[in-house]
C-alpha cells in the first residue's frame, strides 16, 4: 500500500480558518463527495460516530479522523492542513493543524489498519510535518506526502 493510492491530489487542501471540529469533518465530508462521490452527509455521521468514541487527535499537531463507510470499495484518503490551529481535543492538548482523514469499506478489516499505520508512520515523521506546515500549495503538499514514504522505504 503507497500513499499516492490512497490520496490523489484532488483529496489534498489548505484551509484558512476553520472554527471548530464539526465545520472540519463537514469540509471533509465535502472533499469526499468531491472525490470518491460519497455523499457528504454519510461521511460527517460516520466521523462523528468515530470520534464520539475517543479523540482521533493523536499529538504534535496531528489529527487522524477515520471512519468505515458503506459505498466505498477501498480505502481513500483527505488531507487538510489549516492555516491556523483548531482544538481537537488531541493526547496532547496541543491544537492540531495537520489533518489526515481516512475513509475504509466497512468490510476493509486489515486494509484500514494498514492504511491507518502508514499515515500514522508518515506523519510521525516531524521533518515531514515541518515541510508540511511551511507549504500551501495542495500540489506541493501532496508530493511531500508522498515522496515521504518512498524516502522512508529507501
Amino acid at each position: 500500500m503507497r500513499l499516492t493510492d490512497l490520496l490523489p491530489p484532488e483529496a489534498v487542501k489548505s484551509r484558512g480558518s476553520i472554527t471548530s471540529k464539526k465545520r472540519l469533518f463537514h469540509d471533509l465530508g465535502e472533499m469526499a463527495e468531491d472525490c470518491y462521490g460519497v455523499p457528504a452527509g454519510k461521511v460527517v455521521e460516520a466521523l462523528l460516530e468515530r470520534e464520539g468514541l475517543g479523540p482521533t487527535g493523536v499529538g504534535h499537531g496531528v489529527a487522524l479522523p477515520h471512519a468505515r463507510l458503506s459505498g466505498l470499495t477501498a480505502v481513500r484518503g483527505l488531507f487538510i492542513r489549516l492555516e491556523k490551529p483548531l482544538d481537537f481535543d488531541a493526547i496532547d492538548r496541543q491544537p492540531v493543524d495537520l489533518v489526515f482523514s481516512l475513509l475504509a469499506p466497512e468490510d476493509a478489516g486489515v486494509e484500514h489498519l494498514k492504511a491507518l499505520a502508514l499515515v500514522s508512520r508518515t506523519l510521525k515523521d516531524q521533518a515531514v510535518c515541518n515541510k508540511l506546515r511551511s507549504n500551501s500549495d495542495p500540489a506541493t503538499l501532496q508530493t511531500i506526502l508522498t515522496e515521504a514514504q518512498t524516502s522512508q522505504a529507501a
